[in-house]
């Protein structure tokens, strides 16, 4: 290594690692009371919240490893790591576990791995690869529909667990980087109205459950007891946290069992509930913290394709928060999309995790260091 650890670290953002621990261990809190507390339940390694701070542990750990990877390494491996995404994708749809209807799993011996996640990940490197390479042309639709065929069949083997919510982030990730890269306005309201246009054909095709969230999230007292029962009870739990909250453990909604899917779509309602506005505003606020540290990150970072990958990542991290706080408080409707960070699941902390690696490695490596010591930006 040309640097010693010392020099190697020097740009490492502490503060943007402060914050995702931070974030991802008032998780593992929020998790410990929506899965154990009202039955008293010791703590085990089969329990919700120690799978989680065991995932945190592997999610730092991969971190740390990407973070001494030199970024420009994935970009000379585009074509190995879309292989790999297609064919993790493919081997759900092949031999994938089924639950709730839909096939998005894959039994590994240590946990229940989700390749939809990490594909997030691997498709942003790889998509940013090719709009870097064609910087100069991605205002032009010939390289803009290039670009977006690396995504197609990821987001169409997604769309076919069914994983609306999933291929809607990866759509949309591309999108914002196409849009870094250099695509025009007048490309974007095209594109908006072709989707406008796309809307009804598309919403024909989903299943009858995705067809309902949808109605109901138009309608939301159309089956209050039905489809419409884990919004309203979201909102109920919110609304009762007050300002500070009735405390932890102590949730009405949560603790009862009348907040369904708690440890995972309605964390940030068991966060409302029991750590009340001002703690779900701190939670935001890390969320929005993590995502200027980022953004920063892009600001300084030396390549255009190291700018692209913090740009996609940041992104994903954005309107996955984005989504899942508005299906918590009713203004979008109900797609599955975790928390980052916060929400329990292995593939997607861990995912995250790695990614935040990478955006330290652009970090890190936005400058140079002679004999000395000394550094210098180019």
């Amino acid at each position: 290594m040309e640097r010693t650890d010392r020099q190697f670290f020097k740009h490492f953002d502490l503060w943007l690692f402060g914050a995702t621990v931070l974030l991802s261990v008032i998780g593992i809190l929020m998790i410990y009371s929506a899965t154990a507390c009202i039955d008293a339940q010791p703590l085990d390694w089969q329990s919700t919240a120690i799978k989680q701070l065991l995932y945190l542990t592997g999610g730092v750990a991969s971190m740390f490893i990407l973070t001494f990877v030199d970024y420009r390494l994935y970009a000379a491996l585009r074509w190995p790591i879309w292989i790999v995404t297609v064919g993790l994708l493919g081997i759900v749809s092949a031999i994938g576990v089924i639950t709730h209807g839909a096939q998005r799993w894959v039994d590994l011996p240590f946990f229940r791995f989700q390749p939809s996640e990490l594909s997030k990940l691997l498709l942003v490197l790889v998509v940013a690869k090719f709009m870097s390479d064609h910087e100069e042309q991605m205002s032009q639709w010939r390289y803009l529909a290039a670009s977006f065929a690396f995504v197609a069949l990821p987001i169409a083997l997604v769309y076919l667990q069914p994983d609306l919510g999933t291929s809607i982030i990866l759509a949309l990730t591309w999108g914002v980087m196409a849009l870094a890269a250099g695509m025009r306005p007048r490309d974007v309201m095209i594109a908006a109205a072709v989707l406008l246009v796309a809307a009804y054909p598309i919403f024909t095709t989903l299943q009858p459950y995705q067809q309902e969230r949808i109605q109901t999230f138009l309608n939301p007292e159309m089956d209050p007891l039905g489809s419409g029962y884990n919004v309203t009870q979201a909102r109920i739990a919110i609304g009762s946290g007050g300002a500070q909250g009735l405390g932890f453990c102590s949730g009405t909604q949560s603790q009862l069992r009348f907040l369904r899917i708690r440890s995972t779509d309605f964390i940030f309602s068991v966060i409302g509930e029991e750590l009340g506005f001002f703690g779900a505003l701190f939670v935001m606020g890390l969320i929005a913290f993590i995502l200027l540290r980022m953004i920063r990150v892009a600001g300084v970072a030396r390549t255009t394709y190291g700018k692209l990958v913090v740009v996609g990542l940041v992104a994903v991290i954005f309107m996955q928060s984005f989504v899942n706080l508005g299906m918590n408080v009713g203004l979008m409707p109900v797609t599955g999309i975790p928390l980052p960070f916060v929400s329990a699941g292995g593939s997607s902390l861990i995912t995250l995790l790695m990614g935040e690696g990478v955006v330290q490695s652009i970090l890190i490596r936005h400058q140079r260091f002679d004999l000395t010591g000394a550094s210098r930006r180019y």
